[in-house]
C-alpha cells in the first residue's frame, strides 16, 4: 500500500512541477531572449528531482507524528 501511495505523490508532484518548470522557462525565454523556447531538459530534472524529494518528505514527517 505504501509503494501504491508513493506512485501517485511522484507522479502528481512531477506532472505538476513538469507543467510549472516547462511555462516559466518558456516565458522567461520569451522575455530575456526575445525567443520564446521551452526548456524541456530543465523541466524533467526539476520534475524528477521534486517527484522524489517532496513525496519521502512527507513520508518522513508522516513517521515522526507516530
Amino acid at each position: 500500500m505504501k509503494i501504491v501511495e508513493l506512485t501517485k505523490a511522484f507522479v502528481s508532484v512531477f506532472i505538476v512541477t513538469f507543467i510549472v518548470s516547462s511555462i516559466v522557462s518558456f516565458i522567461y525565454s520569451l522575455l530575456v531572449h526575445s525567443e520564446g523556447i521551452f526548456d524541456w531538459e530543465t523541466a524533467i530534472r526539476l520534475s524528477i528531482i521534486f517527484g522524489i524529494i517532496f513525496p519521502w518528505l512527507h513520508i518522513r514527517e508522516k513517521s515522526k507524528k507516530l
